[in-house]
C-alpha cells in the first residue's frame, strides 16, 4: 500500500468521521440569509460555520446537480477558484522552511524560460501580486482561447514567456495576477521534482484530515459528490465548468466540512508550525514602503470593527468565500455552484448573526458588508426604506460617467439604462445603494464609493473601488470628445500582436467603430479620449508616427496592460 494511501486512511479514521456525521437542527436566523438559494430547482451554496475549532453549523441550500436533482449538503465538493491560493502559498512556505527555496529567490532560478526583465522578480513578488507579470488568463482569452477549450500548464507558460513587458516595475504596485500563483506551482514542482497535487495531499490535506480536498489532476477526473458549476442565462442555468488545467492560482476542490480542519490549523499550526502561519499572514510591502492588505494567499480586512482574514474565489460557475475572524476563533465558508451569487456578502451576513454582540453597529460607510439592504438604484426608486433606515440617493446623473485609474488605463463606466444605473463596463452589472455615496455592484464583492457632495451640475469626479472592505483603486472622471466619421476611418484596420500570436480588427460603420477579436463576437467601441476607445472591458490607445498616421495600438485589459498591436502595412 502506498504512503499516499496510508496517510489517507489514517486521516479518514482520525480526522473526519465526526465532522461527516454531524447534523444540525435548522437555524432560522442563518437560513434566512440563504432563503433565495434554498430551492429545489436551482443551484445554490453550502455553508460551514466554525467556532472554537468545531463545526457550529453546516447546511446545504439548492441543488448540486440540476440534471439528477442532487441536493447540496455540507459534504458536497466544490471548485473554490482563487480561494485555493492559500494552499499554494502554504506549500511555498513549507519548502522555504526546509531550505529548498527562499522567498527572495529570483523566479528565473526555477523558471529560466521567463524573459530577463530589467528588474528581478522574486518569489515574494509572486506571493503578494507585486511582480507586474500580466495575468495569463486574460492573455489566453485575448489570444482566442475559450473556457471550454482545453488549456495546459505549457500553454500558460508559453504565453508568459512570449511577453516582452510587464504591467509595472516589480514591487512598485499591487495588481492581482493569477500568473504569480500559477508560476508558484511550477516552482514547487521544479524545486522538488514532484507535483504540487501530490505534495499538497501528502503534506497538508491528509495530515489535517481533509479527505475530500485535492488539486485537480485532469478535467476528466471523477470527483465524488462534486457539484456542477452553473452560469445564469436569462431565466435558466447552463453548466459552466472550464477545462483549463493550470494549478496554483486555483483548481482546489473541497467541502465546507474539510475547511474546518484548515481553519483549526490556523491556530493549532499542526502543519507548518507558528512560523508558517505568521509568514502567511505577513502583509506585502511595496518598494515605496506602502503596506498592503494582501498577505500570502490571504487578505486582511475588517468587518464592523472586527479584523478578518479572507480570500474569495471565482471560476466558471463556481463562487467561494472563506473568512476567518481570528480574535473570535470564528470562521465561515460559503461555497456555491452558481455565478450569480456573492458569497462574501453571504458569509459576512452569517457572521453578523453570531458575532453581533461584538460588532459595531451596522454602518453604510464602514466598507464591510451590512445586512441593512436597500433597493435598486433607479430613477423611480431613489429612496429605498428598510426596517432600520432609508437611503436618499442623489440624481443618477451625478454617478453616471466614465472613470479612469490614472497611469494604468483601467476604465469603468456607469450608465443609466432603462431608468436604472448599471455598471456598463467592464462587464454588465446592476448596482444597489448602501448610502448616497456608496453603491454595491450586485454579484461581486465590489463597492463603489463616490466623493461626497456631488450634484447634477457638478457630478462626482472620483470613485474608489472597495473590494471585500478594502479600498483598491481610485478612478477619476474623464470626458470624451465625439468620434467623427473621418476620425473613425483613420483607426480602422487589422492589428497584430507578436506577444499574443493573434490579431484584432477595428471596423467602421459610419462614425461607429467595432472591435473583433479571435473567436469572439464584434463589440461596440466608445470614445473615451483622444485616440482612445473602450469596449468589452478593453481600452485601445492608438499610436501615431511623426506624420500623424496610425501605426498601432496599446491594449489594456485590467490585469494585462500595454499589449502592443502593430497595424498591418496594407491598412495604412
Amino acid at each position: 500500500m502506498s504512503h499516499h494511501r496510508i496517510l489517507s486512511l489514517v486521516a479518514l479514521c482520525l480526522g473526519s468521521a465526526s465532522a461527516h456525521a454531524q447534523s444540525f437542527p435548522p437555524d432560522t436566523r442563518v437560513d434566512s440569509v440563504f432563503a433565495d438559494y434554498n430551492t429545489t430547482d436551482a443551484p445554490g451554496c453550502a455553508l460551514g460555520v466554525y467556532r472554537n475549532g468545531k463545526m457550529l453549523y453546516a447546511r446545504g441550500y439548492g441543488l448540486a446537480d440540476l440534471e439528477r436533482r442532487v441536493p447540496i449538503s455540507p459534504a458536497t465538493v466544490f471548485d473554490i477558484g482563487s480561494t485555493s491560493k492559500q494552499f499554494t502559498a502554504a506549500m511555498i512556505v513549507l519548502l522555504a522552511q526546509e531550505g529548498k527555496l527562499s522567498l527572495d529567490d529570483d523566479v528565473r532560478r526555477f523558471v529560466p524560460e521567463l524573459p530577463a526583465y530589467e528588474r528581478t522578480i522574486t518569489v515574494r513578488h509572486l506571493l503578494h501580486h507585486t511582480s507586474g507579470i500580466r495575468d495569463y488568463i486574460g492573455l489566453l482569452r485575448l489570444a482566442g482561447m475559450r473556457y471550454d477549450d482545453v488549456t495546459t500548464p505549457d500553454d500558460a507558460l508559453h504565453m508568459l514567456v512570449r511577453q516582452r513587458a510587464l504591467n509595472f516595475a516589480p514591487g512598485s504596485e499591487h495588481l492581482y495576477s493569477n500568473s504569480g500563483y500559477f508560476l508558484l506551482s511550477l516552482i514547487v514542482e521544479r524545486s522538488t521534482k514532484r507535483s504540487l497535487r501530490d505534495q499538497a495531499h501528502e503534506r497538508i490535506f491528509a495530515p489535517l484530515g481533509m479527505t475530500h480536498t485535492e488539486y485537480l489532476g485532469s478535467y476528466n477526473d471523477i470527483i465524488s459528490n462534486r457539484a456542477i458549476g452553473y452560469a445564469h442565462q436569462k431565466a435558466s442555468y447552463q453548466a459552466d465548468m472550464p477545462r483549463w488545467l493550470q494549478l496554483g492560482d486555483g483548481a482546489v476542490f473541497t467541502t465546507v466540512q474539510d475547511l474546518l480542519h484548515w481553519e483549526v490549523n490556523s491556530r493549532t499550526t499542526q502543519v507548518g508550525g507558528p512560523a508558517m502561519r505568521d509568514t502567511m499572514l505577513t502583509r506585502g510591502r511595496l518598494s515605496n514602503g506602502k503596506v498592503l492588505d494582501y498577505a500570502l494567499g490571504l487578505m486582511h480586512g475588517e468587518h464592523r470593527g472586527l479584523a478578518t482574514v479572507l480570500h474569495g474565489g471565482s471560476w466558471g460557475g463556481y463562487r467561494a468565500e472563506f473568512v476567518r475572524f481570528p480574535a473570535q476563533r470564528y470562521g465561515v465558508a460559503v461555497l456555491c455552484n452558481r455565478d450569480d451569487v456573492d458569497p462574501t456578502a453571504l458569509a459576512l451576513q452569517v457572521a453578523d448573526v453570531h458575532l453581533a454582540d461584538q460588532m459595531q453597529a451596522s454602518s453604510m460607510s464602514a466598507g464591510g458588508s451590512t445586512t441593512t439592504h436597500v433597493g435598486a438604484v433607479s430613477a423611480a426608486n431613489q429612496t429605498a426604506p428598510t426596517a432600520q433606515q432609508s437611503v436618499q440617493l442623489r440624481a443618477l446623473e451625478t454617478y453616471a460617467g466614465t472613470y479612469r485609474v490614472p497611469g494604468t488605463g483601467n476604465l469603468t463606466t456607469l450608465a443609466i439604462v432603462d431608468g436604472a444605473l448599471r455598471v456598463q463596463e467592464p462587464g454588465g452589472y446592476d448596482v444597489i445603494a448602501r448610502s448616497a455615496d456608496e453603491l454595491e455592484v450586485v454579484g461581486t464583492p465590489i463597492r463603489l464609493r463616490f466623493e461626497a457632495g456631488a450634484t447634477i451640475d457638478a457630478p462626482a469626479r472620483r470613485v474608489t473601488t472597495i473590494v471585500s472592505g478594502v479600498p483598491e483603486n481610485t478612478y477619476e472622471r474623464i470626458t470624451a470628445a465625439p468620434l467623427t466619421q473621418e476620425r473613425a476611418a483613420a483607426l480602422t484596420g487589422t492589428y497584430s500582436s507578436t506577444e499574443l500570436g493573434t490579431s484584432l480588427v477595428v471596423s467602421q460603420s459610419d462614425s461607429t467603430l467595432m472591435l473583433t477579436l479571435r473567436n469572439a463576437s464584434a463589440v461596440l467601441l466608445r470614445v473615451v479620449g483622444e485616440d482612445e476607445l473602450l469596449g468589452a472591458g478593453l481600452t485601445l490607445h492608438f499610436t501615431r508616427d511623426a506624420s500623424g498616421h496610425v501605426t498601432g495600438l496599446l491594449l489594456n485589459q485590467g490585469r494585462a496592460r500595454g499589449l502592443r498591436f502593430d497595424r498591418d502595412d496594407k491598412a495604412r
